[in-house]
């Protein structure tokens, strides 16, 4: 099969075309006939080396975390999903590699995909909508009145969460070019912060929920806004020491992480707060919970553009870029 491959780790290296093994199936996996894959910086930071110390992947690998696509085949122990099933995913950690014709995946990261979109709109969707949805309702348990802050409004995260925050009946407050203040009035955002000019920091006050995705100096900044008990959680990092358990990292990854993360635990400790890390991981069960919302109207995916399997360096670039609205996508099919 063709894929986009990974010979070595490099920064902004260009991935390479060519022939790959097709997928091994294992009993509880569903092979995937892939029709779009969802680009994200986190293809980007992974192909430059980012993540090796966590994500060690050997080199030559298929790189791409988004999917949607048929299923072609099921495996012995599969019980969810039938030949000819329309699904999509964000591919585990271990087990990646979406910009290729197939790939094979645990059927407890699968989902079916909603009926009123198209491959390419569903692609969109998992890795950002699992990431909203495990910060909001998961790890936020965010509520009826409460007040979030979500940074990069016109973002992937950000245009996906405002949606999902105000179903969750919460105002919201988010930052955004002044081009991009409509877009993001019109997914539900109740306050638009025009980054270029205001500062956040001196606008909001007693906010319960921060989503930061931004850099080190807006992760500190974020803190002033939350009220007492209020919860600050990072998908840009620093990775935490809850986080270093999780992926059962060894000692010397474990004590390099809190060393890291031991700055902003110190500063929301003192400002009364929580700070946590969260770093998205795959989840079927929450893909479907996902899927009701968008297929109930509730939800709509926001694609900036399109390109065809054959310009996904130029995909990748253009998400490195940063300035997409919403998701960038790869038709592959």
């Amino acid at each position: 099969m063709k894929a986009f491959v990974v010979d070595k780790y490099q920064k902004k290296g260009a991935l390479r075309l060519g022939e790959m093994p097709e997928p091994e199936l294992r009993d509880n996996d569903v092979l995937v006939e892939i029709h779009a894959a969802g680009v994200n910086l986190l293809d980007s930071k992974l192909r430059d080396g980012e993540f090796k110390p966590i994500l060690p992947y050997r080199p030559p690998f298929i790189l791409g975390h988004d999917v949607a696509g048929i299923v072609v085949r099921a495996g012995s122990k599969v019980r969810k999903f039938k030949p000819g099933d329309e699904v999509y995913a964000r591919s585990r950690d271990g087990r990646i590699g979406t910009f290729a014709q197939s790939i094979a995946m645990d059927e407890a990261d699968v989902a079916l995909k909603p009926k009123n979109l198209s491959m390419e709109e569903a692609a969109s969707i998992p890795l950002v909508g699992l990431t909203a949805w495990q910060v909001l309702v998961v790890t936020a348990g965010l509520k009826k009145g409460q007040k979030v802050f979500i940074q990069a409004g016109s973002g992937g995260v950000g245009t996906f969460a405002i949606q999902l925050a105000k179903h969750l009946g919460a105002t919201v407050a988010t930052t955004a070019s002044a081009a991009n203040a409509d877009l993001v009035k019109g997914l539900g955002a109740d306050i638009v912060i025009d980054y270029k000019k205001d500062d956040f920091e001196k606008i909001l006050q007693g906010y319960d929920v921060v989503l930061n995705s931004q850099d080190a100096k807006t992760l500190e900044k974020s803190l002033h806004v939350l009220k007492p008990g209020g919860k600050l959680i990072s998908i840009s990092g620093p990775p935490d020491p809850e986080f270093a358990e999780k992926q059962k990292l060894n000692m010397v990854l474990k004590l390099v992480l809190r060393l890291l993360s031991r700055g902003i635990r110190s500063k929301a400790r003192r400002a009364g707060v929580g700070y946590s890390f969260l770093f998205m991981w795959a989840q079927g069960d929450q893909l479907g919970k996902i899927t009701s919302l968008i297929e109930s109207g509730i939800i709509r995916p926001v694609i900036d553009q399109t390109f065809p399997f054959e310009e996904t360096n130029e995909a990748l670039a253009y998400v490195e870029a940063g300035r997409a609205k919403g998701k960038v996508v790869v038709k592959v099919r």
